[in-house]
């Protein structure tokens, strides 16, 4: 059996739209979505073209991975990366595409491997000119096992690509939660300049089974985050850094203690320039969902000590990216009022937080997924899962000039 936390009792609520009041420091206006109806699954990514998002239209059985970018003068076409009609479409584990300082997009997806839920691989390509066309997929794991592979996160490294993903090769084949085959591990590959894979390795190996991972290149190289799961299931959410091609010991940012025999399916989320990094997660405390950021001045090495994020109760879901001044603007789900909504506050090194500023009422449920933030251009965008008449899916976009440290207002 699969074993899933169930953190939260929330009651499904729709708002329409992005919030018309907004705080002076931030004010987030609908832009259009590339996105047709019947998707969801958004991630964003930044290069020096812009903010790129990539999601999922559904069309009966067949899944399609799509993207578009947004530049200076807009969203530019959509164009398709691949399709299946036999993918793994989750709300939390989902697709990414990631331009890379050559020019060329990777992107990867989840495709089954054998009949069990959770046997699936993550399947990767790429394309070189633009996303016109795409290579063959291919896997960065062979262990060959009708397993879990997922939850991957690929960032630029040298002149190539890596990734770090979850990989259940070590549990009972078909399972997921069934302990008596091992556990899930963390692992990294590498690939160079012209696609060829030239390292995998084992990062952690043993991990909480189903929450998403982060990575960061910093001014000393990766760094990546996930959730860790001890003996005593404690699961608190631990960094490593990839320094002079070795991965450091994995080390908690935050003893939180929060022990809990099942995944929460909620992970971290990672910013960095330079070598401050900044890193936000999920927890509960006395019985409550609590959301916290910490800052690193020296890569990773090190964080201070942790700033609440929401104000009254949180689903998690976090994302956040640093600022130009390098404070951080965090987004996470709100509970509160009997309502779910994605909510933005941008917090200084000192500690001080501004208003939060609310971007849309979104459902609580799992089908909102994980909401999204990206910084380029000067811009601020947002992504999220809107769900319409019938419970149709739909990402919606919205983008905010980035804020003006001296318009914003802040309290402790």
């Amino acid at each position: 059996m699969r074993r899933i936390a169930v953190v939260l009792v929330v009651i499904v609520t729709s708002l329409s739209g992005v919030a018309s009041t907004q705080t002076a420091w931030l004010a987030p206006q609908p832009i259009a979505s590339p996105a047709a109806p019947n998707s969801g699954q958004p991630q964003l990514s930044v290069s020096n073209k812009g903010v790129l998002l990539s999601w999922i239209e559904r069309t009966g059985d067949l899944a399609t991975l799509k993207f578009a970018e947004r530049t200076t003068t807009g969203w530019t076409p959509v164009r398709t990366i691949a399709s299946g009609r036999n993918w793994f479409v989750n709300w939390a584990d989902v697709p990414s595409a990631v331009r890379l300082p050559s020019g060329a997009i990777v992107a990867h997806w989840l495709q089954k491997s054998a009949e069990s839920t959770y046997a699936y691989d993550v399947r990767l390509s790429y394309s070189t000119d633009d996303g016109r066309t795409w290579s063959p997929s291919f896997t960065p794991h062979h262990d060959g096992t009708p397993t879990e592979h997922g939850f991957a996160s690929i960032f630029p490294i040298g002149d190539g690509f890596g990734l770090v993903w979850l990989d259940g090769r070590h549990m009972k084949a078909g399972g997921h939660g069934e302990h008596g085959g091992g556990a899930m591990t963390v692992r990294y590959a590498r690939f160079d300049r012209n696609f060829k894979q030239v390292e995998e390795t084992e990062v952690d190996a043993k991990v909480c089974e189903c929450c998403p991972t982060a990575a960061a290149t910093t001014s000393e190289g990766i760094i990546a985050a996930y959730r860790n799961r001890s003996d005593e299931e404690i699961r608190d959410n631990y960094v490593t850094r990839l320094v002079n091609g070795k991965w450091s010991a994995p080390q908690p940012v935050f003893a939180d203690n929060w022990k809990i025999a099942a995944c929460p399916v909620n992970g971290p989320a990672l910013s960095a320039r330079g070598g401050t990094v900044a890193m936000s997660w999920f927890t509960v405390k006395n019985e409550q969902g609590q959301a916290y950021l910490a800052f690193s001045q020296d890569a990773g090495k090190t964080f201070a000590a942790p700033i609440r994020l929401d104000d009254g109760g949180t689903l998690g879901r976090v994302d956040l990216e640093l600022l130009p001044d390098n404070s951080a603007l965090a987004t996470w789900i709100e509970f509160a009022d009997q309502r779910a909504q994605f909510r933005a506050r941008r917090i200084d090194q000192t500690g001080t937080r501004s208003a939060p500023v609310t971007i849309a009422g979104i459902a609580g449920s799992r089908s909102s997924g994980y909401p999204r933030v990206a910084v380029a251009n000067g811009e601020v965008v947002f992504a999220w899962v809107e769900s319409g008449e019938a419970g149709a899916l739909h990402v919606r976009t919205a983008a905010a000039p980035v804020p003006d440290a001296s318009r914003r207002t802040s309290a402790r």
